[in-house]
């Protein structure tokens, strides 16, 4: 029996992995890949798919899956941190697109109408393929990356009133006034649905699930969650995204999050890829080839206009001008739910024929070009801070209070003050050695001026924020923010304004070591490392590795760049082979209780070395630990005694430390 939707994923995946072959030796984003792809399988390509309506179901799972696992990695804290951005970023961004878009149709000649309907299209960017090139390149909590994320989830939820005006904008009002008012209704309800599921319901569900030890009954459940949220959000009137990102948010407020991504992460993967097939085969390559020169200048319009307006409404917000770049730049395409809205429009008769061609020619062109534009995006931010620009406008225009040129010698800068930047200050503080730190979050800089902390707002990819820092008389500076790209921008401008100054780098992974030593960094700390570092240091502990030793491996491996820990199998210490340290020994602890044997008796009387083999190491009695106890020392009942020997011989000492009379009970 044939099935057409098998044979179509047979051949889109076929041709997706030739495409993304090809793509990836000509380092051109998978994105594209796929949207060529469904450009070549697509009814306007080679038309080799068939079951067009399941591909766009498998699509839209793609985006729910996406949007689920964004909520997951999300948390309500960090979205209460971001609101600003939401709420104000988010609101500005959409109206000034909407408005200007509108005044360009209506100078175009279109009715009123569909003008209004061209700037709600015009409107909403791609949370689809933003969010994947931001998680790709690991800028989700730098602060064009929260910002970002904030206008998406803004338009996210706008979609909504949108496709609700959408009929009156053709005199078909209906019933709208009821629709908004139940639709409000709905939402408040769902927001409370999302607030009890996150406390109460779905770790108690969870947590029931983990303890069968299940794997197939928690993926199960996880994905049930994921779908049944966004079922009810759908049914709500909400789109299907928003119902996958409140989905995850409620599934991160619990201890399984991590478990619950690892497991979506492939199905993810997979369905997303449909999306983006699925946008491509919405080109059609005739007309494009008909009309070149005009949908390419409409695609280039979108990107430019989209871009300035974002940058602006990031501007208010009171960002620097490099972050408010990166965010415009990232936002310069038309988005994922404009193509469901533009299907509402064509029901209406608001878009028909070559305008919604054109349309959709124009967009998925933006779409193509934005991995592109994000990937030159921090050189075209530099490009542009080379003009004549205010330094207000290039510092930024949040009020935070104005600070003194920092006057200190030899003192310590710190750039980023998240939770690395924090504990290097504690630490600085604790030793008595001056330091400042610059921020690009105002909220933090305020709240930790008006606690004393000696803190400065500003981007530090600006030489003139380094300076206000006194970066030319510091002896050593810390890099701790968790934006590649403007980590490299920052190191090569402070080793060119201070050759001598020793640079300590901190890094998310190891491949982004060795252009920061090409840069000028005197050291560079990859996390994904140090985690390493700390794990096996614990499991070398463990087997009762000496200290000193443990340190002379850390040290060899931190002195010579890291380089013996990518080659871990070669012999190189006293201790490669770890079965041949103490197998048949073990550490154990032992509470002595009240009536026990042991009771009032001192080692020297009870002689636990001498007939069991077994050494006591210390004694825990009451809060203190008594290492190496004197061997006249009597127990006491309540002592916990650490003791090292053979397991069975450690089993006949523990019978001692219980109460007999427990013991013949039993």
């Amino acid at each position: 029996m044939e099935i057409p939707l098998l044979n179509d994923i047979v051949v889109i995946f076929g041709l997706a992995i030739a495409v993304l072959f090809i793509c990836h030796r000509l380092r051109v984003p998978a994105v594209v890949g796929f949207l060529l792809t469904g450009i070549f399988v697509g009814p306007y390509g080679l038309g080799l798919i068939n079951a067009l309506h399941e591909v766009e179901i498998l699509a839209e799972i793609g985006v729910v899956l996406l949007l689920f696992t964004i909520g997951i990695e999300f948390s309500f804290k960090r979205m209460l941190e971001i609101k600003k951005s939401i709420l104000m970023g988010g609101s500005i961004q959409v109206l000034l697109t909407l408005l200007v878009t509108f005044l360009i149709a209506r100078q175009l000649g279109q009715p009123i109408g569909e003008s209004v309907f061209i700037g709600f299209l015009i409107s909403l960017s791609s949370t689809a393929i933003v969010l994947k090139l931001i998680q790709e390149r690991a800028e989700v909590d730098s602060p064009h990356g929260r910002t970002t994320l904030g206008i998406l989830i803004f338009q996210d939820i706008i979609i909504v009133p949108m496709i609700l005006v959408t009929p009156l904008l053709t005199g078909a009002t209906g019933n709208l006034g009821e629709s908004i008012l139940v639709l409000i209704a709905k939402g408040i309800g769902i927001i409370g649905l999302v607030f009890a599921s996150a406390k109460w319901i779905i770790p108690q569900v969870l947590y029931q699930i983990a303890r069968t030890r299940s794997q197939e009954l928690f993926i199960l459940s996880i994905v049930v969650i994921c779908l049944a949220v966004a079922w009810v959000t759908s049914s709500a009137g909400l789109s299907l995204a928003l119902g996958a990102f409140l989905a995850g948010l409620i599934i991160s407020e619990s201890e399984y999050s991590h478990q619950a991504l690892g497991n979506i992460l492939p199905f993810r993967d997979v369905f997303t890829s449909f999306f983006f097939v699925s946008i491509g085969m919405l080109l059609d390559v005739g007309f494009l080839f008909r009309q070149p020169g005009t949908i390419a200048l409409i695609a280039l319009g979108i990107l430019v206009l989209k871009s300035i307006i974002a940058s602006f409404a990031t501007v208010l917000l009171g960002f620097p001008l490099r972050t408010s770049l990166l965010v415009g730049l990232a936002l310069g395409q038309v988005g994922e739910f404009s193509f469901i809205l533009s299907r509402t429009g064509v029901e209406h008769g608001l878009m028909a024929g070559d305008m919604y061609q054109m349309f959709l020619a124009g967009s998925v062109l933006s779409m193509a070009a934005t991995p592109f534009i994000i990937t030159l995006a921090p050189r075209l931010a530099d490009i542009i801070l080379r003009f004549p620009l205010p330094k207000r406008l290039i510092s930024g225009f949040y009020p935070v209070s104005k600070t003194k040129v920092v006057d200190r010698k030899d003192h310590l800068i710190i750039i980023g003050f998240g939770v690395n930047g924090r504990n290097v200050a504690r630490a600085a503080r604790v030793a008595g050695i001056p330091y400042a730190v610059i921020e690009m979050n105002p909220k933090t800089v305020r709240n930790e001026q008006a606690q004393g902390e000696p803190i400065y707002y500003g981007d530090s990819t600006q030489e003139a924020v380094l300076q206000h820092a006194n970066i030319k008389d510091a002896r050593i500076v810390v890099i701790a923010i968790n934006d590649p790209a403007s980590t490299r921008r920052i190191t090569e401008i402070i080793r060119r304004l201070n050759p001598k100054v020793h640079l300590i780098v901190r890094s998310r992974y190891l491949q982004e070591m060795k252009p920061l030593y090409e840069l000028g960094a005197n050291e560079v700390i990859p996390e994904e490392f140090e985690t390493s570092v700390e794990i096996f240091t614990r499991v070398l502990a463990k087997y009762l590795i000496p200290r000193d030793e443990i340190e002379r491996l850390v040290a060899e491996i931190r002195s010579d760049g890291y380089e013996m820990f990518r080659s871990l199998f070669r012999e190189s210490s006293s201790f490669s082979d770890l079965n041949l340290q103490l197998p048949d020994v073990e550490i154990s602890t032992l509470r002595v209780v009240e009536r026990s044997p042991l009771v009032g008796k001192s080692l020297a009387e009870i002689e636990l070395r001498k007939k069991y083999g077994v050494t006591v190491l210390a004694i825990r009695r009451n809060s203190q630990i008594l290492s190496n106890p004197n061997v006249n020392m009597p127990f006491c009942d309540n002592d916990v005694l650490f003791v090292l020997g053979p397991p069975d011989r450690v089993a006949e000492v523990a019978g001692l430390s219980q109460n007999p009379e427990e013991g013949d009970a039993s």
